[in-house]
């Protein structure tokens, strides 16, 4: 199996997030990382895509290709803007931040988030483990005022997906998506935790696609069997229900590249390879777009899929399904060279509409997934920093989850 993709993908994946930063070491925004490539977003930063770029320094500094001192001030530098400049609401910050000035970014507000949050935690955790001192310092900070319980619905036991200080919260997290981290880090709070019982609160919808059962997310993109994985090894533990969400997620992986093998809507991009595959939120021909896989939940439009597909879909399941995922890595590479760029795979292509259509560029989350994932398959780096960490270790304790193979 040809490897070489991984790393040629992998340095991409960081020069991204050590480019494409706010490096103004007098900015109030210093940082900061940019969203996406548009040229039209030049100043909409993403808390998410700092979340996965703190983790990416750390894998950029033991993989040589910058300094310690380098990463290190880049972290330092990064949390004091989020501690002292960003703009937040009880502790949560917005989606997006302008890169100048760290405050909310207008074109795009709609209230402080709850997920994106928890993203940004999760590298700030990581960073916290691995330079100690001042950087975990600051991280205690910015954690313990994060008000969770301003976002748990008591009456559903629910998260709330927003939330207003004029309204109050609205929408909810209620059933299985990518927000897996939001219990370890909410109930964990040494401020203001949130009951554990709230990992019991969403449902678990089991399905089916050919002989692979699992617990779907509504809309099937992949990214929702993902992004808590980035950061926590859920292979090594299961629920008190006897619920692997490592296992779930390599079956839903390969559902996922099954439905597109399948190609039940006869899609040219799907019908050119067995290794083209990889359905998830990504850019595409008519915007971005939540692509998925089936079965759908009734709430969910299976027609949303346009025959666009995404690297960061195989290249972010690479711990489930390392065969499958490194096979469609190299079919990219090699048979779709117009995807290439200079931070490595563009977002996603297109065959089925004319002219064919391809990305002109490449997004936060999809290359933050990208890069932890490869990493955690190559050394686990990642996951060790983040599981050593004593309110991780304390999350995961108090929602029951115990080794594999040991029910509470």
């Amino acid at each position: 199996m040809d490897t070489k993709i991984l790393e040629l993908e992998a340095k991409g994946c960081f020069d991204f997030f050590w480019n494409e930063a706010n490096t103004d070491p007098k900015s109030k925004g210093f940082g900061i990382i940019r969203d996406n490539t548009a040229a039209d977003s030049k100043n909409m930063g993403s808390i998410a895509s700092v979340g996965f770029g703190l983790s990416a320094i750390i894998i950029g500094i033991e993989r040589n290709w910058i300094s310690y001192k380098d990463g290190y001030d880049r972290t330092l530098g990064t949390l004091t803007t989020f501690y002292e400049h960003a703009e937040h609401s009880e502790g949560f910050f917005y989606h997006f931040l302008q890169l100048e000035n760290a405050k909310k970014y207008e074109a795009f507000y709609d209230c402080a988030s709850i997920i994106d949050t928890s993203i940004f935690l999760n590298g700030a955790v990581t960073s916290a483990e691995y330079f100690g001192g001042e950087i975990k310092n600051l991280f205690e900070k910015i954690y313990k005022r994060v008000n969770w319980v301003n976002y748990y619905d008591k009456d559903k036991n629910l998260y709330y997906m927003g939330y207003n200080p004029e309204t109050g919260g609205f929408g909810h997290w209620d059933m299985y998506a990518e927000q897996l981290m939001q219990y370890i880090l909410g109930t964990a709070s040494p401020t203001y935790p949130v009951p554990t019982n709230i990992y019991k609160g969403f449902s678990r919808d089991t399905v089916k696609y050919g002989e692979l059962e699992f617990r779907h997310s509504p809309g099937g993109a992949l990214f929702t069997h993902q992004y808590s994985h980035a950061w926590f090894n859920f292979k090594v533990v299961e629920d008190d229900d006897g619920i692997n969400w490592f296992n779930n997620s390599v079956k839903a992986t390969l559902a996922a590249k099954q439905y597109c093998n399948d190609n039940p809507d006869n899609f040219k991009t799907f019908a050119e390879s067995e290794q083209a595959w990889g359905l998830t939120a990504c850019d595409g021909p008519f915007g971005y777009k939540a692509y998925g896989a089936g079965p759908f939940h009734p709430s969910c439009d299976k027609f949303i899929n346009d025959g666009t597909l995404a690297p960061a879909a195989a290249a972010g399941s690479i711990v489930f399904t390392p065969v499958q995922s490194i096979a469609a890595l190299n079919y990219f590479y090699q048979n779709v060279p117009e995807l290439w760029g200079k931070y490595g795979f563009l977002d996603s292509y297109n065959r089925d509409v004319s002219p064919n259509w391809v990305s002109d560029r490449v997004i936060g989350i999809d290359k933050g997934v990208t890069l932890l994932m490869i990493e955690n398959y190559q050394s686990g780096l990642i996951w060790d920093l983040y599981s050593s960490n004593k309110y991780i270790k304390k999350g995961a304790e108090v929602l029951g989850w115990k080794p594999s193979g040991v029910k509470k």
